[in-house]
This record gives C-alpha cells, structure tokens and sequence, in this order.
C-alpha cells in the first residue's frame, strides 16, 4: 500500500489531504458510552463543524442526508420515463439524467432505482485542491447559493468526498471529466468495519452497506488513514458519524453511531476502533434508523462488500 510517512505529518502539515484545512473544534462535556456489554468509558465528542449532502435512501426507513434536502433513490413504476419523473417532482430532466449518468438516449425500466435531486442542479464530488468558487464557475452556479443549500459555514468548508448539489447548475460539455471517479482497489484493502460483517442491506446511496450488531459494538477502520471529519447530531438523518480519508484518496464514512472514539486529524490503523455503534431508534445520534447497525459508503472506489 505504499509508505504512510506522509500520515505522521501534522494536521497542518497534512493540508493537501482536504479540500481546505479542518476547521477547529471545541471541546463538549464528557458522554457515556457503552463498550461492549460490560465496560463504559467517558467520551468528549468535538463540537460537529457543518456538514454536507450525504445522500438518502428510502425503502429502508434511512435518511442519510445532511441539510434536509432531500437526496433519495427512485423505484421506476410501470409506464415511467425520465421526463414524467422529472415532472413529479419539478425538476429537470437533465438533473436525472446527469445524477445517474444516463444520455438523453437511454430507456429507463420498472424496477430500476434513479438518483433524485430536490432541486434542478447537478451533483458533484468534491476533489482534492477544488474550491467552491472553482466548482461554481464550473457548474454555472453561485457560490451563496451552494453555501446555504449545502448548509456550509462557508465557501471554504468542504472536503475531499464531500457530495455538494449545484442548485440550477448546468454540466459542462465534457461531462465525463466531472464524474465521481473509482478507483480500483484490491479486495483486501478494505476490512468489515464490525467483527460480525453481518450485512443487513445491501448496496444503497451512497454507495453504501449496512452491517449490524448491538447497540455499543465496536466499530473498526476499514483501513489505514487519517479522520477527516467527526459529527455528532441529527445530520440530516445521517446520525452522528466519522469519516476517513486514506491514502489512495478514497474516503470511508461511518454513520448512526452511538459515540466517536477519534477526533478529526487523527491517524488511524486498520482494525482499530474508531467508534461504538449506535442507531437503536430514539438513542441520541441514531438519526433515521430502524435499529443498531453502522452505514458504512465508499467515495472514490467500488463499495468491496457489495454483492
């Protein structure tokens, strides 16, 4: 996997690997959490800087969307076409068509499952070394626009894996250039971020697999990195969740927790815990979930656990 020297390097130092450097974090009151059955340990989660468009899912009772506009995935009916979904729910055809990488050519079917926007934009992941006024000249949008959609604190807040809507954005000619690269990986790159690996859904937005367990089961890194972002709260629906930046450029996220064990900055090993997993409905930080389990998606690479 090639040296992680770089990973030694200070948060400072280490500025390349985000979009923008991590905004500062202020310390809350210690929280309980439970470690297993038997254990308990006082966890001080940082305060959640603000987060981006994480996606949704319906059908599976999960919401895992950041800003409360809502992305989620479409079941094509019978007699369906691009444009008469797009007219349900007021938006353009070219936002379907760009956000699930379609031509103007393509037959949709009943059954297969569409990326819907909640507004008439485009999609976008963001990239090492990109800027929010750059993606806005890209995409014809603005820059305040994409701020409160997105609800960032600034132009400046967004990292590498971030998946930001372009309100009213147009995609450029040379589309493919644009679109979410995968990079390929080796099957063992990845490990199950529970010890169970006991999938209880399949491949959803974004990207994503979920593993159960109990409520308070350790959640391990699926692989070497450095923590680039720990929210706690409602995000969207999302919970409270933790995110890895590794040193391929892909990133991992790790959602419906119930407590964060790293801080944003930190090097992680693979197999270490980096948090205790929550989503047991009305736990603080479950978000929108029908019990304990972790959301675990892949940016910039196929999701390995999916069948």
């Amino acid at each position: 996997m090639g040296s992680f020297s770089f990973l030694k390097a200070s948060l400072n130092e280490a500025e390349s690997l985000f979009a923008k450097p991590v905004n500062n974090f202020l310390r809350e009151s210690p929280k309980i959490a439970l470690l297993g059955d038997n254990s308990i340990l006082a966890v001080s989660p940082p305060s959640s800087i603000n987060t981006q468009v994480l996606g949704a899912i319906i059908g599976g009772g999960e919401m895992e969307l950041d800003g409360g506009n809502n992305v989620f995935e479409y079941i094509v009916q019978e007699g369906e076409s691009v444009y008469s979904i797009a007219e349900k729910y007021n938006i353009s055809a070219d936002t379907i068509l760009w956000a699930n990488e379609l031509s103007s050519k393509t037959v949709i079917k009943p059954g297969q499952k569409l990326v819907i926007l909640p507004v008439s934009g485009v999609l976008y992941h963001v990239k090492s070394g990109d800027t929010l006024s750059e993606i806005a000249e890209t995409f014809k949008g603005k820059v305040d626009e994409i701020v409160e959609f997105n609800d960032l604190s600034d132009e400046a807040d967004i990292f590498v894996g971030d998946i930001l809507i372009i309100p009213e954005g147009k995609m450029p000619a040379k589309k493919t250039t644009y679109v979410a690269s995968r990079m390929p990986i080796g099957s063992s790159y990845f490990i199950c971020p529970h010890t169970s690996c006991y999938i209880t859904q399949g491949l959803h937005w974004y990207n994503a697999i979920d593993f159960g367990g109990k409520c308070g089961d350790p959640i391990i890194a699926a692989a070497a990195g450095i923590v680039q972002r720990v929210s706690y709260g409602w995000n969207g629906g999302a919970g409270n969740y933790v995110r890895i930046l590794h040193p391929n450029g892909v990133v991992t996220m790790y959602g419906h927790l119930q407590a964060a064990l790293v801080k944003s900055g930190q090097q992680v090993s693979q197999g270490e815990i980096i948090a205790l997993m929550g989503g047991k409905p009305g736990m603080a930080g479950s978000g929108i979930s029908t019990g304990c389990h972790v959301h675990f998606d892949v940016r910039g690479s196929r999701n390995p656990f999916a069948k």
